[in-house]
């Protein structure tokens, strides 16, 4: 076990209270994310929604759509949180309800600082940079989606570090997978909106299906790596994992359907129907190919 691992205290009203926020969280964010989590087994379910909570909660500080709250008041708040999590995480409780859910979690797995501040810094990134390089990309990413991954890895493997470190990999190109096909599809919101854009040498004003054929190709790698090692996972999680890696593979065959020109102007999605086939797919092979 991890040497951060600790055992789980007692579930008190408050900790349950601080879970059911972070569900609410959930389900007023992420429709896809939401349909997966409930393959999760429990405690599994629990404490990821904890984690994603508290991801959500930073994403919004850092992209709610009011041109009043500057980038200055927005790092502000964002800092804040961050320093409280650390708090939290060290003294075991928080005011904050998905802070001390996120921290409940983080405690119990052993989610330490190697993972929490780069994904905090990352978010801090999008406030200040529009544009990035290869390089800080790389970082940008590792940040905002590998981090992630790796979190929600550390609750499936309840903490086990032989297992962490032999999946860890394939745990990170699924959350870099996951995160470039929302940059993709979120492509005309980023930079109409946000004034961002994340793929180095990307123009929307002259973006053509080559390119957009050349982003696939890698995020699909990426994909195809982290399949091998999801059928690893433990059975708990292993029908979650594939239900979100076949949700957004559909992502990513639907993407490369659509001419570039139209991924600048409309986000593409996948319809509900088609997202209760593939999560049914994944119940009934129980995680399997």
């Amino acid at each position: 076990m991890s040497m951060l691992a600790r055992r789980p205290a007692p579930t008190r009203p408050y900790d349950a209270v601080a879970s059911a926020s972070a569900a609410v969280v959930i389900r007023t964010y992420s429709t896809s994310f939401g349909w997966a989590c409930r393959l999760l087994a429990e405690p599994e379910r629990e404490h990821v929604r904890n984690v994603y909570a508290l991801v959500r909660v930073a994403d919004e500080i850092v992209d709610e759509p009011d041109a009043t709250w500057s980038a200055p008041a927005r790092a502000v708040v964002l800092d804040g949180l961050e320093e409280e999590t650390y708090r939290a995480v060290e003294g075991g409780r928080s005011a904050n309800l998905v802070v001390h859910a996120f921290a409940r979690t983080a405690r119990r797995y052993g989610i330490g600082r190697d993972l929490i501040a780069p994904f905090f810094a990352s978010m801090r990134a999008d406030l200040s940079v529009s544009r990035h390089d290869d390089a800080s990309l790389a970082r940008y990413v590792h940040g905002s989606a590998e981090v992630v991954g790796l979190m929600c890895l550390r609750i499936f493997v309840g903490g086990d570090d032989d297992a962490y470190a032999r999946l860890a990999p394939g745990a990170g190109r699924l959350g870099a997978a996951f995160q470039k096909v929302n940059f993709l599809r979120d492509l005309a919101e980023d930079h109409d909106a946000l004034g961002r854009t994340y793929f180095p040498g990307l123009d929307p004003a002259t973006f053509g299906d080559a390119h957009r054929d050349v982003l696939l190709d890698a995020i699909d790698e990426d994909l195809a790596a982290a399949e091998r090692a999801l059928v690893q996972l433990p059975p708990s999680s292993r029908r979650a994992v594939r239900a979100a890696h076949a949700l957004f593979t559909e992502l990513s065959r639907r993407l490369r359907a659509t001419p570039a020109a139209e991924i600048r102007t409309r986000r593409v999605r996948v319809p509900d129907a088609v997202k209760a086939r593939l999560v049914l797919r994944s119940v009934l092979s129980g995680g399997r190919r």
